[in-house]
């Protein structure tokens, strides 16, 4: 998919996700605009033809980059396999007993099928129906997450795309800038089931390279500063999985960053633009066509979740922050000097 497809894709989610929401943080669901009314900047919309077009409830916890990018990918998808659709996206700004209330109003509408962005959207997706095609984006495990019975045959009504990150590439990467870094920092969520699985991951993976590791653990983007602080005092570099929560306050990582001098590294590109030092990451965009072309085989009556396997990603990319790495005064090893990416450059 070539630079432009996927900016184009990313813009149409943006500006659909600000028509949804209005700019406003709010934990009141608004419906976006359907693919089929003829607005700017509405989701794509296929040709009508004779054919109705699928109702589709698309369901996300939180925005922010890489989430904005999965929907934007897998609307492009069921826009490039010709699928005549409506779409009903709602987001729960971070509230938890919101996101109950849009999977209720899902079921309730009987649509025709349910895209679960992040592992909190399937799981209460999944605690209202047990008959309505579910496929997930964005979320790391199914199995850990109770969503699947296994990644072959997941045996409900869920199938997907998982995000997970590859762990031991992201931290040998970092031993790649600092190779004298005896103590790793690992910082995450304690209430996202995703993030608590790559963290166990994380750790298990640097002591397994000599690392000794130091913890900590947030439940709010209030509490990432002065978590982060502490734990930049008791760390060589801190690494953070793909996070929500963190992945809000990426600002406030990269402030910490900057005051201790502690670089930071995270799984996700785009959280890395936003305050990392690089990373090695999967593309999201990418990961939500992947979905949307589940969705479309699906909806053409090609498979059900049951029986279609959970997918992984095809590829990983490589971003390099120029900014913080000057900032911080780290050299960036020779093979990753074409990944730099400088803030005045549009993303892919």
């Amino acid at each position: 998919m070539n630079k432009t497809h996927r900016l184009v894709g990313l813009l149409l989610a943006v500006i659909l996700v600000l028509a949804a929401c209005g700019g406003a943080q709010t934990s009141a669901p608004t419906p976006a605009p359907t693919a089929d009314a003829p607005a700017a900047g509405d989701a794509p919309a296929p040709d009508a033809g004779d054919e109705p077009a699928f109702e589709i409830g698309a369901i996300n916890m939180v925005e922010h980059p890489a989430l904005e990018a999965a929907f934007a990918g897998f609307l492009q998808a069921l826009e490039d396999e010709g699928i005549n659709f409506t779409v009903d996206y709602q987001n729960a700004q971070g509230d938890a007993a919101t996101l109950t209330t849009i999977a209720q109003r899902f079921v309730n509408n009987n649509v025709d099928l349910i895209l679960a962005i992040t592992t909190p959207g399937a799981q209460a997706m999944a605690s209202e129906t047990e008959d309505i095609p579910i496929v997930g984006t964005a979320i790391t495990d199914y199995v850990v997450a109770r969503l699947v019975e296994s990644n072959e045959a997941p045996g409900t009504n869920i199938t997907g795309a998982s995000d997970m990150n590859p762990i031991q590439a992201q931290i040998e990467l970092m031993l790649e800038f600092l190779p004298d870094m005896q103590t790793i920092g690992i910082m995450w969520s304690s209430n996202e089931p995703n993030s608590v699985h790559q963290a166990e991951i994380a750790q298990q993976v640097a002591q397994s390279l000599g690392l000794n590791v130091e913890v900590a653990t947030v439940t709010t983007t209030v509490d990432v500063p002065q978590v982060a602080l502490s734990l930049a005092g008791r760390s060589d570099a801190i690494y953070v999985p793909t996070d929500n929560t963190i992945a809000n306050a990426m600002a406030a990582m990269a402030g910490v960053s900057l005051e201790s001098g502690t670089p930071v590294f995270a799984g996700e590109e785009n959280m890395t633009r936003g305050g990392g030092v690089a990373t090695l990451s999967v593309n999201y965009f990418d990961l939500g066509h992947q979905s949307g072309v589940m969705a479309a085989q699906i909806l053409r009556g090609e498979g059900v979740p049951a029986t279609m396997p959970i997918q992984f990603a095809q590829g990983y990319n490589y971003v390099v922050n120029a900014e913080m790495v000057e900032a911080l005064g780290l050299e960036v090893p020779s093979r990753l000097l074409s990944y730099l990416w400088h803030p005045d450059e549009t993303a892919e």
